[in-house]
């Protein structure tokens, strides 16, 4: 018969004064690889951070025999060679100031000398394939690559159970089949698995599901009792009355092409992120930019958003004006509302939704200046159209990811800008977030004629108003 591992019994957690956990049961075997699924908010990150003991909770939270518990988090913040986080979201395309980040080997060796391995002969560097990784700097790895570092992290810790918090996130479809192979590989090695994921990503070694909605429990037991249900879709309406007082903010789209590339190289030392892209971006198109990890995507994008200096030194047009011509990065950034996957991170932790959608306004990572009273206003007029007006003195990093995109998605638009640019926005949310943000975009798209770049591994997080199609692939066009 097989052992106690781990139990909950009326397990509940509040923060911020809400209930996120609600007197939750659930028991355990060892041997038994458990998925934890459910929507966007529904509690599941706060499960996973209360098994490692960063929340306090009321009610039995049990380990049958002492472990030693580790964590893939959904996102990682690195380190600069000073020992700080003190980085800044340009720093990646900036060849020298990447290099101030330490490298993989760098990262890994002090866990690898905890654990008395020598890092050069551990197994784990094939078994996650990380050995061609180990000069890079970290800031410069794809999701995939950077998403196995923090396996050999973890794994380097030798733990009893290890929790994998939606390690799928961002992941193109290569990725996400190492990432099953190497899920199951633990599993056949004996660690416990919890794994925190999407009902459509559950690896072959997962056992058990328990789904989660609004802090309890809907379904815990076998894998194949599991059968997630199909996705509730709501149609989206926007309040017409806000969307014309928002209309006297939109920024004049007094050019014809947004973007044109000729003939555009990104070197980094001996490395080439991109090659002879040609691309041509017209007033009011809206495209779609796909592409495995680490074809390219983030390099292109950085050049259109001013966050690149490489841009200088290529044939590279934005709003009719060649880079180099006198414009200065503000006066490109005006015309641009931008959102990534992990630029919440670059937020001070404090920083509340107001102030971070109101940071759109001046295109800083923070708010450093007072708000007049019609720019006020408007950041109101944005939260309530988009109903963030319960989130107001919420902090950023409190919130549940589906809310944090909808409050970056706010700051790239509070300039009602001639472009959005969105990188990954649906990342990380359940189907039914998702299906409202594409109508959503859709819709502000067309109310405000808004020329889009749209970027996304996922045919089903595409906007139905995007018709134009580019595929990078090992820095060069293979789809146009």
């Amino acid at each position: 018969m097989a052992d106690n591992f781990l139990s909950l019994e009326g397990l509940t957690v509040t923060i911020g004064g809400r209930q996120v956990l609600n007197n939750l049961y659930l028991n355990i075997l060892r041997g038994q690889q458990w998925a934890i699924t459910g929507a966007s908010g529904s509690g599941k990150s706060v499960l996973a951070h209360t098994l490692m003991g960063r929340h306090f909770h009321s009610g039995q939270l049990t380990f049958f025999k002492p472990v030693n518990s580790a964590i893939v988090e959904q996102q990682h913040r690195f380190l600069n060679r000073s020992g700080t986080t003190d980085l800044y979201y340009q720093q990646r395309f900036n060849a020298s100031d990447a290099e101030q980040t330490i490298t993989v080997a760098q990262e890994l060796t002090p866990y690898a000398s905890a654990a008395g391995q020598d890092l050069l002969s551990w197994e784990g560097l094939d078994n996650l394939h990380i050995r061609p990784l180990l000069a890079r700097p970290l800031i410069q790895l794809s999701n995939g690559e950077n998403k196995r570092v923090q396996l050999a992290i973890a794994l380097l810790e030798n733990p009893d159970l290890l929790i994998l918090d939606n390690p799928f996130l961002g992941l193109d479809t290569e990725g996400r089949a190492t990432l099953h192979h190497i899920i199951n590989m633990l599993a056949a090695k004996g660690i416990q698995l919890l794994l925190i994921t999407s009902s459509r990503e559950l690896p072959a070694s997962i056992t058990h599901v328990a789904r989660l909605e609004e802090g309890k429990w809907t379904f815990q037991g076998p894998k194949e009792q599991f059968h997630p249900g199909a996705t509730t879709v709501r149609d989206v309406r926007l309040d017409t009355d806000i969307l014309q007082q928002l209309q006297q903010y939109a920024s004049p789209a007094t050019f014809s092409t947004a973007v044109k590339m000729t003939n555009v190289h990104v070197y980094y030392g001996e490395k080439t992120l991109l090659e002879h892209i040609d691309w041509e971006v017209k007033k009011g198109e809206r495209w779609n930019v796909s592409g495995p990890n680490g074809a390219g995507k983030s390099t292109l994008l950085s050049l259109i958003t001013a966050d690149n200096p490489q841009a200088y030194a290529n044939d590279i047009r934005l709003f009719d004006r060649r880079r180099g011509t006198g414009e200065t990065i503000w006066e490109v950034k005006q015309k641009i509302g931008f959102v990534s996957p992990e630029l919440h991170l670059y937020f001070d932790y404090g920083a509340t939704c107001f102030q971070v959608i109101a940071s759109g306004l001046f295109d800083t990572i923070g708010l450093f200046r007072p708000l007049t009273d019609e720019q006020t206003l408007q950041v109101s007029l944005w939260m309530k159209l988009l109903s963030l007006g319960d989130l107001r003195a919420s902090r950023l990093a409190q919130l549940s990811t589906g809310q944090q995109r909808m409050v970056l998605l706010a700051r790239a638009l509070i300039k009602n800008p001639p472009m959005l640019i969105l990188d990954e926005p649906c990342q990380g949310l359940d189907e039914e977030r998702t299906s409202y943000f594409r109508q959503l975009i859709g819709l502000l798209c067309e109310a405000f004629g808004t020329t889009l770049i749209y970027v996304s591994h996922y045919k089903e997080e595409i906007p139905d108003v995007v018709d134009r199609f580019l595929r990078l692939d090992n820095g060069r066009i293979a789809a146009l």
